[in-house]
């Protein structure tokens, strides 16, 4: 092997070589004795510090995410965020109010005209019973969603654990994972809604008298719903109702006509499971009066954010959104008169 010279050494080579003597390669420097072969293998020491690391560019990218679950302790319960994926939504297109406004909105928010919007549900894990907040799209609303039950499995659940889903309302979003094919994807669970949704969504006539782009949504309520009616396992209630301990509805009708929110409470910690209250956060926030094409009951519907807003800024509890960005989970903060802003939840690796 080669010795390698010391630095020190290498540092008087250099100065000799400036001076005015010469270095002869017979020369001794610090007790070493330099010879041509020395200087070589110093001079390959020195041009590999210059050769580049081995370039891994070449390796496929991944273009996907990590499966999308979020965890946080609510006093004694534990909350777990499911992703069902995502989907583009024509924000300018379908959002009412002030097209300006709208549009400023959403450059503040650097967003486009079309705005990729989560949905999320929420299992929430009271100790004694395994609730599911809206069951996700499953088929009904293409690739970019549907993803529930595999975010459910990665989180260490198994559809067949659920005891309780409860729905917020009957949009195909929320209730298209109820059936996965032609089976029940949650075979064990009973299925709770507000009466409203039902006699609204469920309904031959109403669908009947429905426009042509709208039949979807009353198909796909009968789809999903009705084979948990033929299994006895479609509960319904009426208004605000306590389901389970520490888990109750709250009415929020305008959206859809039965659309319900579920306040979930241990120790005194609450979240407000809010449905469809909010579509655009970046825009609905800042302008409450702003509401979607989606909404059955446009003036009621309006009624329910100014009411819902206040409420959450005033009273400082959690909410989650099923379509604000995954995870969904954060706070309301009144910045006027009829403004509020959105405040995430701080991310929180621990679970204590």
């Amino acid at each position: 092997m080669a010795q390698q010279i010391p630095l020190p050494i290498l540092d008087r080579l250099f100065d000799a070589a400036q001076g005015s003597g010469r270095l002869h390669l017979t020369d001794q420097v610090g007790g070493v004795k330099v010879t041509r072969r020395l200087l070589l293998a110093a001079s390959c020491a020195c041009a590999a510090c210059f050769m580049s690391a081995p370039s891994f560019a070449a390796t496929p990218m991944v273009k996907h995410q990590a499966p999308a679950f979020y965890r946080l302790m609510l006093g004694d319960f534990e909350v777990t965020v499911l992703s069902d994926g995502s989907n583009m939504l024509p924000a300018t297109k379908l959002l009412h109010g002030d097209a300006a406004q709208i549009e400023a909105a959403l450059k503040r928010g650097y967003l486009a005209d079309v705005v990729e919007t989560s949905h999320n549900s929420f299992l929430v894990n009271t100790g004694s019973k395994l609730v599911l907040i809206d069951a996700g799209a499953g088929s009904l609303l293409g690739p970019g969603a549907g993803q529930l039950v595999s975010n459910l499995r990665v989180a260490g659940y198994q559809p067949e654990q659920i005891d309780e889903i409860y729905l917020t309302h009957l949009h195909a979003d929320h209730i298209g994972g109820l059936m996965t094919g032609h089976q029940l994807t949650f075979p064990n669970a009973i299925v709770r809604v507000n009466r409203r949704d039902t006699d609204y969504w469920l309904s031959e006539p109403n669908m009947q008298a429905a426009p042509a782009d709208a039949k979807r949504f009353f198909q796909a309520a009968i789809a999903s719903l009705t084979p948990y009616i033929r299994a006895s396992k479609l509960v319904l209630f009426d208004g605000d109702t306590d389901l389970v301990a520490g888990v109750r509805a709250q009415a929020a009708y305008g959206h859809t006509p039965g659309h319900t929110m579920y306040m979930v409470e241990s120790k005194g910690q609450r979240l407000l499971l809010w449905g469809d209250i909010v579509h655009v956060a970046a825009v609905q926030f800042d302008s409450p009066d702003v509401t979607i094409g989606y909404d059955v009951n446009v003036a009621d519907a309006e009624r329910e954010h100014w009411r819902q807003f206040a409420d959450a800024a005033d009273k400082g509890y959690l909410i989650g959104g099923a379509h604000i960005s995954f995870p969904g989970l954060g706070r309301v903060r009144r910045d006027g008169e009829a403004t509020y802003t959105y405040v995430p939840l701080n991310y929180s690796a621990g679970m204590g």
